[in-house]
């Protein structure tokens, strides 16, 4: 009768085990905090995009307004007073998910926003202001980053997972 030797299933289980957390609420956890970083740099592009209005000294004007809006008091945060950096504003954001996509809204609450984004009529409807795109162009940009930034994100997850 033929031996088949030994076998130790122990490497077999801790790679089970390992498999196991990438199942669990540590990937949600990754997933949605990579959406948040894609934000976060989303939001850093535009809001350096975002065009500052420059007025007359002493007319009470003052720039800012639309490129501040970026990162606008939430309706809860309006009504206590509080505000928020660029930062917080992104981690306080809801992340909904859709199948296996991950999805977070940004926007610009300032009235006059879609006008400086894509252009409007003069004040006399006799010309046109072109559009900045600042909110287009910042997410194209990002579009084409997006691989590489969640491939390092992913490396260094995977890596502290699978080299424990």
């Amino acid at each position: 009768m033929a031996s088949w030797g030994n076998c130790d299933f122990r490497q077999l289980q801790r790679l089970q085990e390992k498999l196991d957390r990438l199942q669990g609420a540590e990937t949600i956890a990754f997933c949605e905090a990579c959406a948040k970083e894609l934000s976060a740099r989303l939001l850093a592009k535009v809001i350096r995009r975002t065009p500052v209005g420059q007025y007359e000294a002493g007319n009470g004007k003052t720039g800012g307004t639309l490129r501040r809006g970026w990162t606008a008091k939430s309706h809860h945060e309006a009504q206590s007073g509080g505000s928020k950096n660029a930062k917080a504003y992104v981690n306080s954001l809801v992340i909904t998910q859709s199948g296996d996509t991950y999805q977070i809204e940004i926007t610009n609450p300032v009235e006059y926003a879609p006008y400086i984004e894509f252009g409007h009529r003069t004040r006399n409807h006799k010309g046109w202001v072109p559009g900045r795109f600042m909110l287009t162009i910042s997410e194209k940009e990002l579009e084409s980053q997006a691989p590489k930034i969640l491939e390092r994100k992913l490396m260094q997850y995977l890596g502290e997972i699978f080299n424990d």
